[in-house]
């Protein structure tokens, strides 16, 4: 099969197209055959290296977080899907690799995909559905009338994000660019920052929730715009000891984040702020509840660009830029 492999960690580091052989089954898998498959920043992070210590793929490896596609073979011990469904997923980490025409994935972590979508929209969602839906849903645990923070809100996530947490009933604040201010005010933004005029500090308190993506700047701003006993998700950094305990790090690496982290913690806590690092996991549940929101007209794909399996590289780069409304997808088969 054909796969774009990164055969040795660096920065903005050249994808390499490869021959490979179909990928093996376990006892709970299924070989999906990749129609498409959409590109995260995620994707350009771990192939600089930034992610290597907490996930420690070994080159070469297959990138690629997202995919929809056919089930073509089950293993054994399969028993939720059968050959010939049509699923989408983000499979699990160190497990990965959906920009290549086959994948073998734990059943655990598909979904069928939603009926009203077509194989390119369908794979715009499970990264940045399961981030939003983790962080709102499972963390953040949204109510009606509660007032949400989502920042970047054109952005992958954050697309989905305003989607999500106007379905749960919250006033929605978001920053982006003047450009893209009636991309989120359709997807039902109720309050839109520019953020190259404004400054979201000085317009926003009293939220109950922030889901933040930027730098550390925004995150330490964001902390002021909360009430007391609100929420702050991170799903940039820092990560905190909790994550570090539940993703059974070592010693080392347990006291590096409690090192990073313990300056935005201490802020939290004078201030009575909860503060949490989201690192989204593989959930096919999870996926399957966003199938019937989806299918409901409840959510909707927000896909920027797409791109032929030939030009996987371009579409990574574009996606570097930082410019996406939405996603970006790379067509893989018909």
């Amino acid at each position: 099969m054909r796969a774009f492999v990164v055969g040795k960690y660096k920065k903005k580091g050249a994808l390499q197209l490869a021959n490979l052989p179909e990928p093996q089954l376990r006892d709970n898998d299924v070989l999906v055959r990749i129609q498409a498959a959409a590109v995260n920043l995620l994707d350009s992070k771990i192939r600089d290296g930034e992610f290597k210590l907490l996930l420690p793929y070994r080159p070469p490896f297959v990138l690629g977080h997202d995919l929809g596609g056919t089930v073509v073979r089950t293993g054994p011990g399969v028993s939720k899907f059968e050959v010939g469904d049509r699923v989408y997923a983000r499979p699990r980490d160190l497990r990965v690799g959906t920009f290549a025409e086959f994948i073998a994935v734990n059943e655990a972590d598909i979904a069928l995909k939603p009926k009203n979508l077509n194989m390119t929209e369908a794979a715009s969602i499970p990264l940045v559905g399961l981030t939003a839906w983790q962080a709102l849903v499972e963390v953040g645990k949204v109510k009606r009338g509660q007032k949400v923070f989502i920042q970047a809100g054109s952005g992958g996530v954050g697309t989905f994000a305003i989607q999500l947490a106007k379905h749960l009933g919250a006033t929605v604040a978001t920053t982006t660019s003047a450009k893209n201010a009636d991309l989120v005010r359709s997807l039902g933004a109720d309050v839109v920052i520019n953020y190259q005029e404004q400054d979201f500090e000085k317009i926003l308190s009293g939220y109950d929730l922030v889901l933040n993506s930027q730098d550390q700047k925004t995150l330490e701003k964001s902390l002021r715009v909360l009430r007391p006993g609100g929420r702050l998700v991170s799903i940039s950094g820092p990560a905190d000891p909790a994550f570090a305990q539940e993703f059974g790090l070592n010693p080392f690496l347990k006291l590096i984040m409690h090192l990073l982290s313990r300056g935005v913690r201490k802020k939290a806590k004078r201030l009575g702020i909860h503060y949490s690092f989201l690192f989204m996991r593989a959930n096919g549940e999870q996926l399957s509840e966003i199938t019937s929101l989806i299918e409901s007209g409840v959510i909707r794909a927000v896909v920027d660009k797409v791109f032929p399996f030939e030009n996987t590289a371009d579409a990574l780069a574009y996606v570097e830029t930082g410019r996406a409304k939405g996603k970006v997808v790379v067509t893989v088969a018909d």
